[in-house]
């Protein structure tokens, strides 16, 4: 499978260090078939596609294909930090307790099941995800809600393609994604204290030219590798614009619709969690200031930088046409 790599509105120190990419594995060059067998070129690469043909089981974080992006600016937040320091409250509203209760989440199989007008829909298997698109390595700055960021490189694809696919039209204003409701595999969703008190499964939305804006993208992977539970393995949705709740974990439903869904966190608290949830240091969330944030690099109070957060997080060049004439304080 085929990974572009592309910059989006990011600094040249937002980068990683150079021992990270260069510990890459390298990667398959050929699968086939001749007589029945899985002919694999010499590589120590193992990708799902491979470890699929080969019967082999499926490694949660196995090393995807791309190629190395060009250098950019702000430090890129450390991998172990990355993955350490999550908001998943399926897996519990503490930021270390995604990674310790979703060791043993499976990911294998997954369905997610895209509908789109008049019932029509497709469905994507595990290995779909990985397949059905070529890859590309996209570094995004995310802001969280609560006024601390990263900067991460994901690997995925343009939601507009897989949209694409069901041909929307003028009646799709909207689009609903869920996230896997298993309160056997994710004991917040069992747990009221422990899950937040959230009424799940989790839901959001987006109207339908955010979801089809060339930015937003479903993320299956992240420093080279696919997904960790705690990130939302399999796959997810990253939405670089809007606060880090709006991107949703597990997903396995996708619905185009023509009327504005439900969204959780504007269920809960509707007074402090907007539909829109675009990344505006203008308005305050009602008990912190959005005026600036904490970057998180490598963790710790030493490592976090204070900085002014920017409208729409740095993207207002490409994306506050969308809400031209909107008041920004009303629809937060």
């Amino acid at each position: 499978m085929a990974i572009k790599v592309i910059k989006h509105n990011c600094k040249d120190s937002e980068v990683t260090d150079e021992s990270v990419f260069l510990n890459r594995r390298t990667i398959l060059k050929q699968l086939g078939f001749l007589g029945g067998t899985a002919l694999l070129a010499s590589s120590s690469f193992s990708s799902p596609k491979a470890d699929l043909l080969m019967g082999k089981e499926i490694d949660p974080s196995v090393s995807l294909n791309f190629t190395k992006a060009e250098p950019i600016s702000d430090e890129l937040t450390q991998e172990k930090k990355a993955v350490s320091h999550n908001n998943f409250y399926e897996f519990g509203s503490q930021k270390h307790q995604p990674a310790e209760l979703s060791k043993n989440f499976r990911v294998k199989p997954w369905s997610l099941k895209v509908t789109g007008e008049n019932k029509n829909s497709i469905e994507l298997s595990y290995d779909d995800l990985f397949d059905m698109f070529d890859l590309e390595e996209r570094i995004y700055r995310l802001r969280c809600v609560e006024a601390w960021s990263m900067v991460i490189p994901w690997i995925g694809f343009p939601l507009n393609k897989l949209i694409n696919k069901l041909a929307p039209t003028s009646n799709t204003k909207y689009v609903r994604f869920q996230t896997l409701y298993n309160p056997e595999q994710m004991p917040g969703q069992r747990n009221y204290f422990l899950g937040g008190g959230i009424n799940y499964p989790y839901v959001e939305g987006l109207r339908i030219d955010e979801a089809m804006h060339p930015l937003t993208i479903l993320a299956v992977g992240l420093y080279g590798k696919s997904l960790p539970p705690q990130n939302g393995a399999p796959v997810r949705l990253v939405v670089p614009w809007k606060y880090g709740f709006k991107s949703i974990k597990s997903i396995v439903g996708i619905d185009l619709i023509p009327k504005k869904p439900n969204t959780t966190w504007n269920l809960l608290a509707d007074n402090e969690y907007g539909f829109y949830a675009n990344v505006n240091p203008e308005v305050d969330h009602p008990r912190w200031s959005q005026g600036y944030e904490r970057r998180i690099t490598s963790g710790g109070i030493f490592n976090q930088t204070r900085i002014k957060t920017l409208p729409f997080n740095g993207y207002a060049d490409e994306v506050a046409q969308l809400y031209k004439g909107m008041d920004l304080r009303k629809y937060y």
